[in-house]
C-alpha cells in the first residue's frame, strides 16, 4: 500500500483543487502541483529549484542575502501555520490572495527535512469584500463627500455649512451655478437633511415643458379643462404635500406662471388648471438656476416680487475651474463609482492624464468630467486611462456654446415658426434642427413671443 502511494502521490496531488508546494529547509522550492501552477501563473519547470521568495509572500519572513535564502518564518518558529490570509504575487504580476496552511516535514529519525504548504485561492471572495467596502465608502459620509457632493476645498465646505443650515429652516431656496456643477445634488442634500426629509421629494424641469404643459404639471387640472384631460389629475405641488418641491431651471418659467407661482408663495394655496377651487398645499420651494436672475429682473422677464421670494436662502455653487484642487478627489471617486457599476477593472488615471485633466478649464463642469470618464471606460482596455484614452478636450464646450449663440442670433420668427412646425411641436427637435440646446430654444420663442405650440394656427388662436 505505501509502495503504491509513493508511486502516485504526484498524481493523487494534481487532484487537490488548493495549491500544494513543497519546499526544503533552506526554502527551495521541491514540488508543486497542477492547482498551485494555475494559481500563480508559474509552471513546475520555472518553480522546481527557485527560492520561495520568488511568489513575494507579505506574510513569509524569508529573505534573500547575498544570493542565499534567509529562512525565518512562523512555520519552521513554529512548526505550523493556520488559515493566515496572505498575498502572493502571480507571474503577470497580478495579486493572488490565499488562505494558507502549512506544516513541517520530518523524516523517521525526526530530523525536519523540509515543509508543504497549501494554500486556497481566496482571490474572488476578496475581491467582493473590496467591491463592498467600495460601496459603503460611496454612501457613507466622510470628510471629503457631503451627502453625494465631492470636494474639500473651502468653498466646498462653505457650500456644505450653508446647506446644513438651509436644511434646517423651512423657507424657500434658490441655487445658482453653472450647468453641470451639480446643483441638484445641492437640493436632493437639503431634503434629505431637512425635517420634511420622510415626506415626498418631487423635480419638475421648468425648461422642458411649454407654458400649458408647466401650469398642468404645476398646479393639476381637472376632467375637461382642455382637449385630452380626461380626468383629474395632481400637480407637482400636491404631489409635493409635506415635503420639498425641486424647480430646475427656474428662470424659464413665463411671466403667466411667474404669476400663480408668486401666490403659491404668499397664500399657500393652488388652483387646478380649470377649476376655482383652492386648494392648501404645505410644500417648500428649492429651486435652481444657471441665469442671472437679478439680471432678469431688470430686463423685465423675471418679476422682481418674485425673485425677493424666491431668494431667502441663495446658495451658490462653484464651478469646477475654480476648486482644481478637488478634480484628483472628483477623478478617484468618479473611476471607482464607474467601475463598480461596469465591472471593468480600471484603477485609475495615469499621471499624465491628470495633468489633462488639471490643466482644462471644464466649462460643462462636474457633467463634462462624468462624461469624459464614461468614454474613456468604454474605449480603455487597460489597468489606466491615458490621455489616447480621452475625447478631444481642447476647448470644446466653449467653442460650442459661442457657435450655438452664433446660430441662435441668425434665426427670426420665421424660421423659429417653421422648424416648430417640421418638428411637430417637439422642442428637442426643433433644437436639434436649430443646432441650438434647448434652453436656447426657449430663449428666442419668448423673445419673438411665440407661446411655443405647435404651430402657426395655434399661434392665430392665441392672438
Amino acid at each position: 500500500m505505501h509502495t503504491l502511494l509513493r508511486l502516485y502521490s504526484d498524481a493523487i496531488l494534481d487532484t487537490i483543487m488548493d495549491g500544494v508546494m513543497i519546499v526544503d529547509t533552506d526554502g527551495n522550492i521541491l514540488s508543486v502541483n497542477k492547482a498551485m501552477e494555475r494559481m500563480t501563473g508559474y509552471t513546475s519547470q520555472e518553480l522546481i529549484g527557485q527560492p520561495c521568495t520568488v511568489l513575494n509572500c507579505d506574510k513569509c519572513f524569508s529573505r534573500v542575502a547575498g544570493g542565499q535564502v534567509e529562512v525565518n518564518c512562523q512555520l519552521y518558529n513554529f512548526g505550523s501555520i493556520a488559515k493566515r490570509r496572505c498575498t502572493l504575487q502571480r507571474k503577470d504580476g497580478e495579486n493572488l490572495f490565499a488562505l494558507k496552511n502549512a506544516a513541517i516535514l520530518k523524516g523517521r529519525d525526526g530530523t525536519l527535512i523540509g515543509g508543504v504548504e497549501t494554500l486556497t485561492d481566496i482571490t474572488a471572495l476578496v475581491e467582493k469584500e473590496q467591491t463592498i467596502k467600495e460601496l459603503a465608502d460611496l454612501v457613507s459620509p466622510g470628510r471629503d463627500v457631503f451627502e453625494g457632493i465631492v470636494g474639500r476645498t473651502p468653498g466646498m465646505l462653505a457650500l456644505y455649512d450653508i446647506i446644513t443650515d438651509a436644511a434646517a429652516s423651512d423657507v424657500p431656496v434658490i441655487i445658482c451655478g453653472e450647468s453641470g456643477t451639480g446643483k441638484e445634488l445641492v437640493a436632493n442634500a437639503i431634503h434629505a437633511l431637512g425635517r420634511r426629509n420622510k415626506g415626498p421629494f418631487i423635480k419638475v424641469s421648468c425648461a422642458a415643458l411649454n407654458e400649458s404643459l408647466l401650469e398642468s404639471e404645476m398646479f393639476g387640472h381637472v376632467k375637461g379643462a382642455f382637449t385630452g384631460a380626461d380626468r383629474d389629475r395632481r400637480g407637482r405641488f400636491e404631489a409635493s404635500h409635506g415635503g420639498d418641491l425641486f424647480m430646475d431651471e427656474i428662470g424659464d418659467i413665463p411671466l403667466s406662471t411667474q404669476v400663480k407661482l408668486l401666490r403659491v408663495l404668499q397664500e399657500r394655496q393652488i388652483e387646478r388648471v380649470g377649476d376655482h377651487r383652492p386648494i392648501t398645499i404645505d410644500t417648500r420651494i428649492i429651486a435652481a438656476t444657471h441665469c442671472d436672475l437679478w439680471k432678469m429682473c431688470e430686463e423685465g422677464r423675471f418679476r422682481e416680487d418674485l425673485y425677493y421670494r424666491l431668494n431667502v436662502v441663495p446658495i451658490s455653487v462653484p464651478p469646477l475651474r475654480h476648486r482644481p484642487e478637488d478634480i484628483p478627489l472628483l477623478v478617484h471617486h468618479l473611476v471607482r463609482s464607474i467601475r463598480l457599476r461596469t465591472e471593468k477593472p480600471i484603477k485609475g488615471v495615469t499621471e499624465q492624464t491628470m495633468k489633462v485633466f488639471m490643466a482644462h478649464q471644464w466649462p460643462g463642469n462636474v457633467r463634462e468630467l462624468i462624461n469624459v470618464l464614461e468614454y474613456a471606460f468604454v474605449v480603455c482596455h487597460e489597468a489606466l486611462i491615458g490621455p489616447q484614452h480621452l475625447p478631444p478636450l481642447s476647448e470644446k464646450g466653449r467653442s460650442t456654446k459661442k457657435e450655438a449663440d452664433r446660430v441662435a442670433h441668425h434665426v427670426d420668427r420665421e424660421k423659429l415658426i417653421q422648424t416648430l412646425e417640421k418638428a411637430q411641436g417637439n422642442k428637442t427637435e426643433a433644437a436639434r434642427l436649430l443646432g441650438i440646446s434647448r434652453v436656447t430654444l426657449w430663449k428666442l420663442l419668448r423673445k419673438h413671443g411665440i407661446n411655443g405650440e405647435t404651430s402657426r394656427d395655434h399661434e392665430k388662436h392665441t392672438v
